[in-house]
């Protein structure tokens, strides 16, 4: 117990530059607290088929730390639940070692029937604030899911999923990040302030691309017309195309 009790408080200095003692972890962290009541106890009577009291105590656990754990779901260790208001955890989830969870996440369900129906977290899974994973998907190993996703389908292993519904960023889009996160010196919510949701970089890129076909029509005509073509209608350009404009719209 106090092995697990001395990782947990480790890990909280490794991932939380707010933290100042040992004496201020113990006692000023929510996200803390719910872990060990979880596994102290009310997951320990749930495994012992005192269901109910499982449950009382685990509403309890609730009402003190504003974390809800289910009794039925399972944890791994170095778990690191930072802020915790707001966090929910259902019955049927399983967090992987090493996984961080920050404030508003939801490990929820889509389904009323019995069985599987809360989320599988992979070892050491990034999971940013206000983030949805619902359903009986499987997070991989390393992935980071960012803030204010809703993520309803698997994410690969060292993936970053955006956006509602989220989606993966490409290989490049994921380094970027990374890059930008090393600068900062960590990446607090599991995503950097200047990574855009990926359909809106394609819609710049779009909007890039017309532009420059545009340009380049234009620059055909003006050659035609000096070597004494007459191009008619194809003078007009793109009335109220502005992609400085557009881009603009949509940041």
């Amino acid at each position: 117990m106090f092995s697990r009790l001395r990782e947990d408080i480790a890990i909280v200095f490794e991932r939380d530059p707010a933290a100042r003692s040992t004496w201020e972890v113990l006692t000023c962290y929510p996200g803390l607290h719910a872990l060990v009541w979880h596994r102290l106890v009310s997951h320990r009577l749930w495994r012992a088929n005192w269901r109910w009291l499982a449950r009382w105590l685990a509403h309890w656990g609730r009402f003190l730390t504003g974390v809800e754990i289910h009794p039925g779901a399972t944890v791994g260790r170095r778990v690191f639940i930072d802020h915790g208001m707001g966090v929910v955890i259902g019955e049927t989830a399983e967090i992987g070692d090493d996984c961080t969870l920050y404030h508003g996440v939801t490990l929820g369900g889509t389904s009323w029937n019995q069985g599987k129906r809360h989320p599988t977290l992979a070892r050491g899974v990034v999971i940013g604030a206000g983030a949805k994973v619902l359903g009986p998907i499987v997070v991989g190993e390393g992935a980071k899911i960012g803030s204010n996703a809703v993520v309803v389908r698997a994410v690969p292993p060292g993936a970053t999923a955006v956006g509602i519904p989220a989606r993966i960023l490409t290989a490049d889009e994921a380094e970027r990040r990374e890059d930008h996160a090393v600068k900062l010196g960590f990446s607090a919510y599991a995503i950097a302030a200047d990574m855009n949701d990926p359909v809106v970089q394609a819609i710049h890129r779009l909007i890039d691309h017309a532009a420059l076909t545009d340009a380049r029509m234009e620059a055909l005509i003006a050659r035609l017309q000096q070597g004494g073509v007459d191009c008619g209608d194809a003078q007009a350009t793109a009335d109220g195309f502005d992609p400085q404009r557009l881009n603009r719209m949509i940041d």
